[in-house]
């Protein structure tokens, strides 16, 4: 497994029109798009900061991951995303460590991207999704 890149920092926002309204008054950053990803309850806006995306998400339904993080922590950091030119092998690789894994086989994420998730219980307590590049 390699990573190729830093992909995204992902931050789990309770209001998202007032996070991107902040983030460019006080940072000067502007969303390059929005989206609903209803397979995950979310609805994302996505900030390029030099090649990285900054990814603010807001929960779209109770019953979102994005909604229980909040719940449980409040808003903040929530993964870190790592650029991998295959998810699979990447899962594979990982599994062979025998790292917990959330997503046993590459499912489709925002942006049309193939992702999967790695268990922070498996990486030192941070949320790691990995994201396939593009070929």
């Amino acid at each position: 497994m390699q990573v190729t890149r830093i992909d995204q920092i992902a931050i789990a926002v309770e209001d998202l029109d007032e996070a991107l309204a902040f983030y460019e008054r006080a940072f000067g950053l502007t969303a390059e798009y929005r989206e609903r990803v209803d397979s995950d309850g979310v609805e994302e806006a996505m900030l390029n900061v030099s090649g990285v995306w900054l990814q603010l998400l807001q929960a779209t339904r109770e019953d979102s991951p994005i909604a229980k993080y909040l719940a449980r922590n409040g808003p903040g950091l929530h993964h870190l995303g790592f650029g991998v030119r295959s998810v699979q092998d990447s899962l594979d690789h990982l599994e062979s460590q025998d790292v917990r894994l959330i997503d046993t086989a590459p499912r489709p994420g925002g942006g049309g991207h193939t992702v999967a998730f790695v268990h922070p219980k498996g990486t030192g307590g941070v949320l790691v999704e990995l994201v396939e590049d593009e070929h």
